[in-house]
This record gives C-alpha cells, sequence and structure tokens, in this order.
C-alpha cells in the first residue's frame, strides 16, 4: 500500500513542470552588465519546492561538496518559512547567494535528486538563491548558535570561497579568526573574477558582511609573503593555526609565436579590470580597459565565457570562442555556454591557434590557426585533439584574451620553508587539508589546481573541522 501510495505521489509531483528562470531578454542584456537570470517570484519558488520528494534517502546530501540539508530547507519553502530555510542552509553553507547563483548543482547536487531519474530535476540552486535572496532583502540578521570563545586563534589567508567557509565555520566553534586579503576588498575570485552579470558584487559583500557579524575581523591589502610571512603570523602575530587558501590566479599562457603583441591579455587580468576595479563603469571608476572590436577568447571554460561576455558587454562587435575540442568537451557549465550563444558568441571549435600576427606598431592583427581533429582519450579522459595538415587559416582580430587555465602563485610556498608544493607548484595536502608544516593547512584552488567555487568551499569545510579538533588539544 505504501509503495503504490509512493508512486502516486511521485507521479503527482512529476506532472509539476520544473519552473523556469525568468531571465533578462538576450538583446538587451548583451549590452548591459545587470544580473542575467531575474530570479524566482514567491509563487514559482513555493511551486518548484514541492516538487520534491522528501526522499527518506536523498541522493542530493551526499551529492552537495558542504552537505546541506536540500529537503530540509525545501520543505520550509513549501511552507513559506523562507527566513528558517535560509538558516537551514547557513548550518552548511555560509555562502548560499554566491551558490545559488555559480554552482553547477546540474553536476552535483542536483545530479543526485531521485525525481530526476526519470523526470528534470528539483531546481535546488535556484530554490537556494531565492531563499537567500529573500533572507537578505526581508530578512533581520539573527547570530546563530555560537559555541564558547576558546580563546584560539586563527589566521585565513585569502578571502575567496575556502577562506570565506573557513572562517564561518571556525567563529561558530568559538575561535577568533581573522582573514588577510592581498586586494583592497575581499571576496577572492568572486569579486575579481566572476562579471557583475553572473554574480553581482553587493551579493559579495552582504556574504561577507554576515561573517563580519559573526565576528570575522577582515584586513585587506595584506599581501602575506610580503607584507607579512607565513611564520611571522604563527611566531610573532600569536596565531594558533592558519588556513591557506589563496587560489591559483597565476596566468598560463600558450608560448606561440607573436604572444607578446600589445592586445593580448590573460583573463586574469582583463577580469580583474572589469570586475573588481569596475572598468566596465568607466570614466565613473578610473580604471580603463581595451575595447576590441573583434575580439578572440582562447578556451572554453566558464572563465572565458565570462571573458567573452564582458568583451561583448563592453562594446565589441564580434566575439569569438576560439576551442581546440569539440562542443562535447567543452568544461564550462551548460548554462553559461547556452548564454553565451543567445547573446551571439560566435563558437570556432577544433581550431587552435598557432601564431599571432601584429602590425608595424606592434599590435595584434590577426590569428594564424589550424583546425583539428579529436583522437584518443588523454589523461583527463576527453578525446585528444591533433592537427589536420593543411588546415591552416587566418583569422583577424585587434584583441585576444586567454583564458586556458590558470598556474599555482608561488609567493606563499617560496617564503614558508617545509611547505611541500608538488611539481605544478600546489601545495600538499591530506585529505583534511593539513600541510607538511604543523598548524598549517590549505584547501581550495591552491591544493586542487581551477576548480568551482563549491569545491573550494568543501575543502574549507573538511579543514575547518581539522583545525577546530588541532586547536582543541592544544
Amino acid at each position: 500500500m505504501t509503495e503504490r501510495k509512493d508512486r502516486a505521489q511521485k507521479a503527482k509531483k512529476a506532472k509539476i513542470p520544473r519552473q523556469p528562470m525568468p531571465e533578462q531578454d538576450p538583446a538587451v542584456r548583451r549590452r548591459n552588465f545587470d544580473e542575467v537570470p531575474l530570479g524566482y517570484s514567491v509563487e514559482q519558488a513555493v511551486l518548484e519546492a514541492e516538487r520534491c520528494l522528501q526522499c527518506k534517502k536523498p541522493g542530493c546530501v551526499p551529492a552537495c561538496p558542504v552537505e546541506v540539508d536540500i529537503p530540509g530547507f525545501i520543505r520550509l519553502v513549501t511552507e513559506k518559512e523562507f527566513f528558517k530555510a535560509a538558516a537551514k542552509i547557513r548550518e552548511k553553507n555560509a555562502l548560499p547567494a554566491v551558490c545559488g547563483r555559480v554552482c553547477p548543482q546540474e553536476d552535483q547536487c542536483e545530479k543526485g535528486c531521485i525525481l530526476g531519474r526519470k523526470w528534470d530535476p528539483v531546481a535546488i540552486g535556484r530554490l537556494e538563491r531565492f531563499v537567500a535572496d529573500y533572507d537578505r532583502k526581508h530578512g533581520k540578521f539573527e547570530m546563530p548558535e555560537m559555541a564558547p570563545p576558546t580563546g584560539r586563534r586563527v589566521a585565513v589567508v585569502g578571502s575567496g570561497p575556502a577562506g570565506l567557509t573557513v572562517a564561518g565555520d571556525l567563529i561558530r566553534k568559538g575561535h577568533k579568526v581573522t582573514i588577510f586579503e592581498a586586494l583592497h576588498e575581499p571576496g577572492g575570485v568572486l569579486v575579481y573574477g566572476i562579471p557583475e552579470f553572473r554574480l553581482p558584487k553587493e551579493i559579495v559583500r552582504a556574504e561577507v558582511d554576515y561573517l563580519r557579524r559573526l565576528g570575522v575581523k577582515i584586513e585587506v591589502n595584506v599581501v602575506v609573503g610580503k607584507t607579512v610571512t607565513v611564520d611571522e603570523l604563527l611566531e610573532e602575530e600569536g596565531f594558533h593555526a592558519i588556513f591557506l587558501g589563496v587560489g591559483a590566479g597565476f596566468p598560463a599562457f600558450m608560448n606561440i609565436p607573436g604572444e607578446n603583441l600589445c592586445g593580448i591579455y590573460s583573463a586574469n587580468e582583463y577580469l580583474t579590470r572589469s570586475n573588481l576595479m569596475k572598468a566596465y563603469l568607466f570614466p565613473d571608476y578610473d580604471t580603463p580597459i581595451a575595447a576590441g572590436r573583434n575580439v578572440v577568447v582562447l578556451g572554453a571554460g566558464n572563465v572565458a565565457m565570462d571573458a567573452a561576455r564582458t568583451a561583448l558587454r563592453l562594446g565589441a562587435d564580434t566575439v569569438r570562442i576560439v576551442y581546440r575540442r569539440s562542443r562535447q568537451e567543452m568544461p564550462a557549465r551548460a548554462e553559461e555556454i547556452h548564454h553565451a550563444e543567445e547573446e551571439g558568441i560566435i563558437f570556432e571549435l577544433l581550431t587552435n591557434p598557432v601564431r599571432f600576427i601584429g602590425d608595424e606598431r606592434g599590435w595584434v592583427r590577426a590569428m594564424e590557426c589550424v583546425r583539428m581533429e579529436l583522437g584518443e582519450p588523454d589523461e583527463s579522459g576527453r578525446r585528444r585533439p591533433k592537427p589536420i595538415e593543411g588546415s591552416e587559416f587566418v583569422l583577424e582580430t585587434d584583441m585576444v584574451i586567454v583564458a586556458i587555465g590558470t598556474r599555482a602563485n608561488p609567493l606563499v610556498p617560496s617564503t614558508t620553508p617545509g611547505l611541500d608544493t608538488n611539481r605544478w607548484g600546489y601545495i600538499v595536502t591530506d585529505e583534511t587539508g593539513k600541510t607538511s608544516r604543523e598548524g598549517i593547512w590549505a584547501g581550495g584552488d591552491i591544493v586542487t589546481g581551477s576548480a568551482t567555487v563549491i569545491l573550494a568551499m568543501g575543502a574549507g569545510r573538511k579543514a575547518a573541522d581539522a583545525i577546530h579538533e588541532y586547536l582543541m588539544s592544544l
């Protein structure tokens, strides 16, 4: 009887269609920096939440790197208890408004959704965004449950998603936490790497302010490794433990002829100027930025999509994504690829640059490329691209943005004796983030290489638990 009821309930919920996200029209948004998805209304959110089966053994929770109680917060949405839903998420996730926007839910929590085995999965990410936004706009700050003060002090180096997660977890466990950020605004990749139309900076500031209200101290313009070393933080500043969440923002280039021509930029510099330094608002913000007319972006990850869509909004007539593999191998989120296509970005797939061509003044004016074909899979599991002999051709361009990945910044490892790194310069840790140095943990991109925001947060959560255990043993 119970089994029959379950089947009937599933069938009933499956008849409710997955609620589409309202969005700006592509023809309008391609020339503004306003957020593209507009968010659910209360009615849309409640209807989407009602699709959840409230599984006894949910597949979504273990698929979430920070293990949010997803059925729990969704049940509260169906009851219109939005503030309680926000509190439920924050039990595990210090950055819900961020994660609701930039997490690849389709490959994580939603991939584990039981409803999704036969029908469309519950739009978990969209509901998380709705709850966080509703709480920010209508709620009053309420202190979560805090452990008694321990007297232990923790330094967090870097204020990206890993560092913010560690800080939020450890402050609630009773420790004093200070974040040291090299740039003039906290948020790490959330403020310098992700454009306004995908993650408004006011959202990041609100999440950071929440941590400040919990008691987290944030010091900006502090370059650990230059302003102060890790050893000085331990020995002279009196910190009992340190977490290194410095990211992997060292740009990678292709090392092909002509790469030093003017008009060729790393995605890191281009996006940092536009996002953190507000170049897209020039001259209101005095940070000029190049605005090409015929722009080429090399790469096909989320960073490449961000750079291409930014170039379009800065006035480019044509923007091309040049990628050496096929669409199937593109690492960007399907949603980001879809949005780029809607906005008119052109995809030159199975194409690889071999040299850049400049004019008499030293500015890039064209790029020689070769067509590719896919062979056997490489170590990444993707089919290895091979050049097709005699397929060379020239693409005209007056601006190139290189978005082919990043490398580890060597500053902190090179100034911290005894801190082990691998052959690529990333910090070596165990499964909890513990490094080769006593009292020092690390997590996020400086350990794994470029990955997602939520995976960095998951690493931060594990490290925070291990740091807490260590501090309580002192």
